[in-house]
């Protein structure tokens, strides 16, 4: 777990505490997304199989979340049974519905390694705008989602070989069918508006049928065929509802009520994701009967010293080695994610200004207002006395918890840290 994760679980969490602090029936869901071209190539690179690496990395996290003091109802894996059971039930209701076809595309293969190169299987350039390209995103330039084969001038990222096409048969959701429904969800869609505009760009575009299918041994087989199985982003969102279902088995509840009732939806993700998000998962929600999401919270993205995140290049913050372990409180960071900046814009860390926020901010602000008054109250009373509250003090605690609750539906985190920070102010002054 880096820095990174923590932009979406921190005020994820704390909309979930708020909605708690209400009294409301909330349920908190989230899993290990275990599928897919990174675990596969990771495997490759280490001598191991896929479900060893993605056990490591679901225990890891498993254990950090209580430790940053995120408690989540349930925290599944993608890879359990019941996501295998929920994602064919799903498929198969997409299917019925004629929401699923397949057809056969040519698509690049590797003639050294002897198969089809999906995803990160596969480097090449751009078609929108020349960048160098992962086979499923352009991660150095436009950062567009790539359709199997869009890529030009692929080659094989485990061996280097220029990559040759051939033809095989995969499977498509007609994703073109749900055009019309995709334009009322996003202008009723709830949330922030760099996940809606984002995908409302993508719908003026143009939509295109997306396939859901890989040519990969690891993953939840596709049903009926012997060498596919689904694309990863159809399965791993499917997650958050086997998420459920396990919380259900646990506790006699009923998890259809929250994924097919009247409850509200509401998606806290990556601003990296949001089309996964706003565009495919609830067309395969809408064609399979189930609840659309309400709303989608999109986080802008993390840089480290004034430089674009990256594990490689060590412009990274490793949340157990470098925090945790180090002995710093979960709090402090949870605040300096919350309050830096606005929730969808680019947050920069640095050691420097998160030791001179804190400082500043928690230490010299709320930190003191709170000591010289228990101090105060200590030393004159023994104890907190009671008494009038003037009518101006007052009136700000109300009117400060009028603007955070307008804060909270707005998902306007920054805001919330503000207003209670000038608080504090008050309070010292």
């Amino acid at each position: 777990m880096h820095i990174g994760h923590l932009r979406t679980y921190f005020p994820a969490d704390i909309y979930v505490r708020y909605q708690r602090k209400l009294g409301r029936d909330v349920l908190f869901f989230c899993g290990s997304d275990t599928h897919g071209t990174p675990i596969t190539v990771k495997a490759e690179e280490q001598g191991t199989t896929p479900e060893r690496i993605f056990k490591q990395y679901h225990e890891h996290f498993r254990q950090i979340f209580p430790r940053l003091g995120v408690f989540f109802d349930n925290y599944g894996s993608t890879d359990d049974p019941v996501n295998h059971h929920r994602t064919r039930e799903i498929a198969m209701n997409l299917i019925e519905n004629g929401y699923i076809y397949q057809k056969d595309v040519t698509l690049p293969y590797c003639p050294t390694c002897e198969r089809f190169l999906p995803d990160r299987y596969m480097e090449g350039t751009c078609p929108h705008c020349g960048a160098d390209a992962r086979g499923d995103e352009c991660d150095q330039g436009c950062g567009r989602y790539l359709e199997p084969g869009e890529i030009t001038d692929p080659r094989c990222t485990i061996c280097g070989t220029t990559a040759v096409h051939k033809e095989t048969r995969h499977h498509f959701l007609k994703l073109t069918a749900f055009k019309d429904f995709l334009r009322e969800f996003l202008e009723g869609l709830g949330g922030t508006e760099n996940a809606r505009n984002y995908a409302k760009g993508w719908l003026k575009g143009g939509l295109r049928d997306w396939n859901i299918t890989r040519n990969l041994e690891w993953g939840i087989p596709f049903p009926g065929t012997k060498d596919l199985t689904f694309y990863v982003w159809f399965d791993a969102p499917i997650g958050y509802i086997a998420s459920t279902e396990e919380w259900a088995e646990r506790t006699g509840d009923d998890w259809e009520h929250y994924w097919k009732g009247p409850g509200r939806l509401i998606h806290f993700i990556g601003g990296d994701i949001a089309y996964h998000h706003c565009l495919f998962w609830p067309s395969m929600l809408k064609g399979a009967g189930y609840s659309v999401p309400d709303a989608v919270v999109a986080s802008g993205m993390v840089r480290v010293k004034g430089h674009n995140f990256s594990k490689s290049r060590g412009y990274v913050l490793w949340v157990e080695d470098e925090y945790l372990e180090e002995g710093l409180d979960a709090d402090s960071l949870r605040y300096y994610i919350a309050s830096y900046t606005g929730h969808t814009r680019d947050l920069d860390f640095s050691w420097e200004t998160f030791a001179g926020k804190l400082n500043k901010e928690l230490v010299g602000i709320l930190g003191n207002f709170i000591y010289r008054s228990l101090l105060f109250a200590y030393r004159n009373y023994g104890n907190v006395p009671s008494g009038f509250i003037e009518p101006q003090i007052e009136g700000a605690v109300k009117k400060a918890i009028a603007d955070i609750t307008v804060y909270v539906q707005n998902y306007e985190f920054k805001k919330i840290c503000d207003t209670l920070l000038g608080l504090a102010v008050t309070g010292n002054r």
